[in-house]
């Protein structure tokens, strides 16, 4: 047997009822037929892949809460995407679920984040005739966008965890243990950058969610984490004391931080920056870069503008906005 044959039969003989193995047939798909890495499992590489593309790269310098953060410590998209992946790992291992698979939609599943966090998600939602939603984006980037437009040709399993880790039930219970996983690794990140932000101070969460979660960064994570697991693989879920208590607590980060003035003060700037820019190169499509402007030929001008403003990191966004509406002085 190969490498990748021997790791799938172990799949079969270790992993748990409820996991999806290498080997099923229907969830292995691709867009497009590829021979079997003799090394790698379809999932290994398909987190493979999401690991080296471009879009990856770029989730450095995207805003998770605090826009482009002055300081090494705050999380970027990036990071936030690395928590969530070994949260998901962590919980996939426990349930004995497929931990590849699963790290696989954790790593691809923010590629499509525009820049500047949820703000300017709500910007091209509102002015882009098609919408635009940070989930399904990130399925575009990887069936359409990816490697000049060839895409990464991931598996079907991976493109669902992925279109699902927002807000709707995945077809593996490894997609939904990244749903999980990405709302225990924000909200309690989050909790800790607006504390060094001092946007919030620890005092102010609220008791009964910390009587219940814990105290610190740490304990929250750790209850969080034991109360899937302990719930099981059949139904992916926290315990139900535990459901209210997150929610509890995700309710109270959405009052007190992700609305609030002062993290949101450079959000106005931020969003008349992507208006600019949007309507800048709907108007001018030949000034797009080539893979966009095949998609203006190919769609519409609003798809390929929306494609390319969403791929943008923050930094870039900035740059460009500067170079094409701030004045240069004569040297």
């Amino acid at each position: 047997m190969t490498v990748r044959e021997q790791i799938e039969t172990t799949e079969l003989a270790v992993l748990s009822q409820y996991a999806c193995t290498s080997r099923n047939e229907e969830l292995t798909k691709r867009e497009y037929y590829e021979d079997k890495c003799p090394y790698r499992t379809d999932f290994q590489r398909d987190r493979d892949r999401i690991l080296h593309c471009n879009s990856f790269r770029r989730l450095k310098r995207k805003t998770q809460v605090f826009l482009s953060p002055v300081g090494d410590h705050y999380r970027t998209r990036l990071t936030h995407t690395l928590e969530v992946s070994q949260i998901a790992r962590t919980i996939a291992r426990g349930l004995k679920l497929n931990e590849d698979l699963t790290e696989a939609i954790a790593l691809g599943h923010d590629l499509g984040h525009s820049p500047f966090g949820h703000c300017g998600e709500a910007v091209l939602n509102e002015i882009c005739p098609h919408g635009f939603k940070h989930y399904l984006q990130s399925v575009r980037v990887v069936e359409e966008l990816e490697k000049d437009g060839k895409g990464l040709n991931l598996t079907l399993a991976v493109r669902d965890g992925i279109k699902c880790h927002t807000n709707m039930v995945a077809a593996t219970k490894e997609g939904n243990v990244v749903r999980l996983a990405d709302t225990i690794a924000y909200i309690n990140h989050d909790i800790e950058d607006s504390i060094r932000a001092g946007v919030l101070r620890s005092e102010e969460l609220p008791v009964s969610c910390c009587n219940v979660l814990g105290y610190t960064k740490t304990k929250r994570i750790t209850t969080l984490v034991a109360s899937v697991i302990s719930h099981g693989a059949y139904d992916i879920d926290f315990a139900p004391d535990i459901r209210r208590s997150h929610d509890e607590l995700k309710a109270f980060m959405f009052r007190k931080v992700y609305t609030n003035p002062e993290a949101k003060r450079e959000e106005a700037k931020a969003e008349l920056l992507v208006r600019k820019l949007y309507e800048y190169f709907t108007e001018r499509p030949e000034r797009l870069p080539e893979l966009y402007r095949r998609i203006a030929d190919e769609t519409d001008a609003d798809r390929a503008v929306c494609d390319y403003i969403s791929g943008m990191s923050d930094g870039f966004a900035v740059d460009l906005y500067t170079e094409l509406f701030v004045p240069k002085f004569w040297k």
